[in-house]
């Protein structure tokens, strides 16, 4: 494997990654490391939308062992996201390596190399080598079906597909900050949303909890999530933001139906975050051992009526501080008894995780709003956006 992590063999590798065809990632990846590595049982495993199992990559979908997201050797570089080595008796190691492009992951690459190639730097080429494919994967999924077909264990209902074909991903991260976030039911979601964009000073972050169920609210959170974006685009302020996306929806549903959405932008230098709370989805930070929730002014959602104005709110983030945002699905969910999941139970699911990676929150709290619900069927959508703040320096209460 030491072939691998030299600066001459990787950039020709990931070369011949970039120039396979689309569908032929999988088979260029088995041949390189076979070439070049001396690999054997090469596998690429991509997390399903529910995150609950890692899915091989195969031309006949549902082909190949499902392991799980959480446990074993794949699970744990997964979830942990390093690099599991596994030696065997006959001189071999099978190494696992998380798949992730820019903070979003993807899944896990698994390989069965001699043990000599299994050493420090064998594991550290073999890691660059799946981010190289990671990036590769997320280009070729313009062109093909393959790597979405693998992520799911049965067929998405339209809304769904609509829905996450929507989405900027399921994290994202760089020095300021890191983002996980997780959408469920995953194969039946209709009206939830979260988004996100950076440059080089600002991030924005929106979640958005569309009126209804199915497709109508699928058709209702693209309108307003394109319009968000069209607006975002424009470079107006927060509040011209929503103004915008607000019209844009009341001309298209006349007031019939609506969006809540939750707005937010970072300045990536100062940690000063302007919000607009346009609606239901909630907002809570995490800061030492203390959670608590971030009261914001509660404004009409985006739709509701003709020419709304909207006004922004400021305050401000600390390096270490955790935000976590929930649509109503979860803050407002009930268990079949009528139990409340309520604000005292999502405090104890981030109490629960402390030191997790915010996309491990993000399944954490709906891991455990299914269990008060008593099953993973849930009867409203649920958003959760986790987002760890590292911040450029300390920033002022």
């Amino acid at each position: 494997m030491n072939a691998v992590s030299t600066s001459e063999s990787l950039p020709s590798m990931e070369s011949e990654l970039r120039s396979a065809p689309p569908n032929a990632l999988v088979e260029t990846t088995r041949r390189l490391l076979g070439e070049r590595a001396g690999a054997r049982d090469v596998t690429v495993l991509l997390a399903d939308y529910g995150l609950r199992v890692l899915r091989p990559v195969a031309p006949l979908p549902g082909t190949g062992e499902a392991l799980s997201a959480y446990d074993g050797p794949a699970g744990r570089a997964f979830t942990v996201q390093t690099p599991v080595v596994e030696p065997a008796e006959d001189a071999t190691a099978t190494v696992y390596v998380p798949v992730t492009v820019r903070g979003d992951r993807l899944g896990v690459l698994s390989a069965r190399l001699p043990a000599a190639g299994a050493d420090t730097a064998g594991v550290r080429g073999l890691a660059e080598f799946a981010t190289a494919l990671g990036h590769e994967i997320a280009t070729a999924e313009r062109d093909t079906d393959l790597y979405l077909l693998a992520r799911r264990t049965r067929r998405l209902t339209l809304a769904a597909e609509m829905q996450w074909q929507l989405l900027p991903g399921r994290g994202s991260g760089r020095p300021e900050f890191v983002i996980g976030a997780h959408l469920e039911p995953a194969y039946t979601v209709g009206g939830d949303n979260f988004d996100w964009s950076t440059d080089g000073t600002r991030l924005t972050v929106t979640v958005t909890d569309g009126m209804g169920r199915g497709i109508d609210a699928s058709l209702l959170t693209s309108v307003t999530v394109g319009a968000l974006r069209n607006a975002r685009r424009a470079g107006v302020s927060l509040s011209d933001q929503a103004r915008l996306a607000d019209q844009a929806v009341y001309a298209q549903f006349g007031g019939k139906v609506y969006a809540s959405t939750l707005l937010l932008r970072f300045d990536l230098a100062t940690g000063t975050v302007q919000a607009v709370d346009a609606g239901s989805p909630r907002l809570y930070r995490r800061r030492g051992d203390t959670v608590k929730q971030i009261e914001l002014e509660a404004q009409l959602p985006l739709g509701m009526f003709e020419e709304t104005a909207y006004e922004e709110q400021i305050f401000t983030v600390r390096p270490g501080d955790r935000l976590v945002a929930v649509s109503t699905g979860v803050h407002g969910a009930r268990s079949p008894e009528g139990a409340l999941f309520g604000e005292d139970a999502l405090r104890r699911a981030l109490d629960a995780a402390p030191t997790r990676a915010p996309q491990e929150v993000a399944r954490s709290v709906v891991a455990s709003l299914v269990e008060h619900f008593g099953s993973s069927d849930l009867t409203a959508d649920a958003a959760v956006v986790c987002l760890d703040w590292n911040g450029r320096g300390a920033a002022t209460p």
